[in-house]
């Protein structure tokens, strides 16, 4: 499993202002929206490619384009959601996906609840999108869900990143496929609530405020 931290002064700044309590919903969508489409180039950076002939204004030459098939963006609901934007942006041809997990405060068990998901992933880069990469059993429940269908190539997004969460994927999903986390912090940890320190809060309330059960 690869494991990257943008290390930018764009990303480190805007990460700033997301987690400041002081930071309005609307401000706090606009800047997750922004920092994703930036974590979005080095989750990218590997996407397939093939050589394509055209010609420009003054000359023939061989570009590159994206091969088929299309690579699919799944925002896992859903805080996901406020990061799709921001993917799509930078691949626009990409097919959207939904996942819906929540996990039990209690038990920290993860449900699924929603799957708008192709039953066959075979060949197709996956992006899995979520702010926060916590525990990890949400995230390994997406990963297991993606793999399952056929996925083998798969690349999560995250904005923080708590150690817990990261060695739970490693340890859960080991070699059984060519997955890549990329984040915007590794922060220092988990606090009795399973939240990450300092991380943003809860993500899906900032976003999109507070929905009773």
């Amino acid at each position: 499993m690869r494991f990257t931290v943008i290390d930018h002064p764009l990303v480190e700044h805007k990460l700033t202002v997301l987690r400041d309590r002081n930071t309005p919903s609307q401000t706090f969508r606009l800047l997750v929206d922004e920092l994703v489409t930036l974590l979005a180039y080095e989750a990218t950076r590997h996407i397939r490619v093939e050589k394509q002939a055209i010609n420009t204004p003054v000359s023939p030459t061989i570009g590159k384009k994206l091969t088929a098939p299309r690579p699919i963006v799944i925002p896992i609901l859903r805080a996901g959601l406020g990061m799709l934007e921001g993917m799509t942006r930078l691949l626009p041809t990409a097919e959207v996906g939904f996942l819906g997990m929540k996990r039990d405060d209690e038990t920290l068990a993860i449900e699924t609840y929603a799957n708008r998901l192709p039953d066959d992933l075979t060949d197709r880069q996956v992006f899995l999108v979520d702010p926060m990469l916590a525990t990890g059993s949400t995230l390994v429940a997406a990963i297991d869900y993606v793999l399952e269908r056929g996925a083998r190539d798969v690349t999560c997004v995250c904005l923080v990143t708590a150690p817990e969460g990261l060695a739970t994927v490693k340890e859960k999903v080991g070699e059984r496929a060519d997955v890549q986390i990329v984040t915007a912090a590794l922060d220092e940890g988990l606090n009795e609530h399973a939240y990450i320190v300092p991380g943003l809060g809860d993500a899906g309330d900032r976003l999109y405020g507070i929905v009773d059960a």
